[in-house]
């Protein structure tokens, strides 16, 4: 089954073009299920490009699910246009009376900003708060991963002098549990942060599973026993452009930056990158969306908090 979107919104076509089967509203509305209701809180700068790589991931598997993308109210962003978050967006305090079997939250560019100095820091933990209640499991990526880490387990970020920039190997820990089932011993995942927490604090925290990670990138995907909080602190969803994109962009700025690890063929910036993590990003998403989404949520969304409690 494929994901279910407003009809206009400009992902439509994109993933069209690639054979990504996307069903929009108006033919969603024909089919009697009742499919799984996911929240995407988009607060990453490009937001049209990051819904591309997240409805891309979220469409490979056989459930059909609703999207409805969120934003933060009063906060403004710079690198989106206006009209198209007013026409495909919701603000966060207009669903906040509602239930979804599932949310994601991006990641942001605010590695180097202390998390209680985020301008909108207040109203990301009170989201955090909702979702405890609201929410059957929600997936946190990159900077969200570790500000709720901070947030729920008071784990704070060292951050590095040089930024972790490259597509590394990650080995899978606990190869038994149901989010990483199918995965192969060892695959890559892009990074892309200045912030890591030393391993030996998360063993520290009973409630927090590693289940993959290693040396160069620390742990890289964790979930707490329930399931109802995973936290991917690498960026699986990215496009074979988008670490170019941010080392060109921080190259322009004069930020002093390596050239991302074990990405460009040779080491040669002028050979365009290959994209050699997409199978286990789709595994990842499918199997977050089938085993702590679909199997877990109640058929009756208005049960949801009946069910966390």
């Amino acid at each position: 089954m494929p994901i279910n979107v407003v009809d206009q919104l400009p992902a439509v076509s994109a993933l069209l073009a690639e054979n990504v089967f996307v069903m929009t509203q108006s033919r969603a509305v024909e089919q009697d299920i009742r499919p799984l209701k996911i929240a995407i809180l988009n607060l990453m700068p490009n937001k049209i490009n990051t819904e591309i790589q997240l409805l891309r991931l979220l469409a490979n598997s056989p459930l059909q699910v609703d999207i409805e993308l969120l934003r933060l109210d009063d906060h403004i962003s710079k690198n989106t246009p206006e009209n198209h978050l007013n026409c495909f967006y919701h603000y966060f305090s207009e669903v906040e009376h509602k239930n979804y079997d599932g949310l994601i939250i991006t990641g942001a560019p605010l590695g180097l900003v202390d998390y209680e100095e985020v301008t909108y820091w207040q109203q990301f933990t009170a989201i955090l708060a909702w979702a405890d209640k609201h929410v059957t499991s929600t997936m946190f990526l990159c900077w969200s991963a570790h500000a709720a880490l901070y947030h729920y387990y008071n784990l704070a970020a060292q951050i590095k002098e040089q930024k972790l920039s490259g597509v590394y190997w990650q080995q899978v820990n606990q190869s038994s549990v149901p989010l990483v089932r199918g995965f192969d011993d060892a695959f890559l995942v892009p990074h892309s942060r200045y912030g890591q927490v030393a391993i030996e604090k998360y063993q520290q925290q009973a409630d927090l599973h590693i289940l993959a990670g290693a040396q160069a990138t620390g742990a890289y995907l964790l979930q707490n026993t329930s399931g109802s909080r995973v936290f991917v602190t690498g960026h699986p969803e990215y496009d074979a452009s988008s670490l170019d994109e941010e080392y060109q962009r921080d190259l322009a700025a004069g930020i002093n930056s390596s050239m991302p690890e074990n990405y460009y063929p040779n080491n040669d910036v002028t050979q365009a990158p290959l994209k050699m993590w997409q199978s286990h990003a789709f595994l990842l998403f499918s199997n977050w969306l089938n085993y702590y989404v679909y199997q877990a949520t109640p058929f009756d969304l208005n049960k949801i908090g009946q069910v966390i409690e």
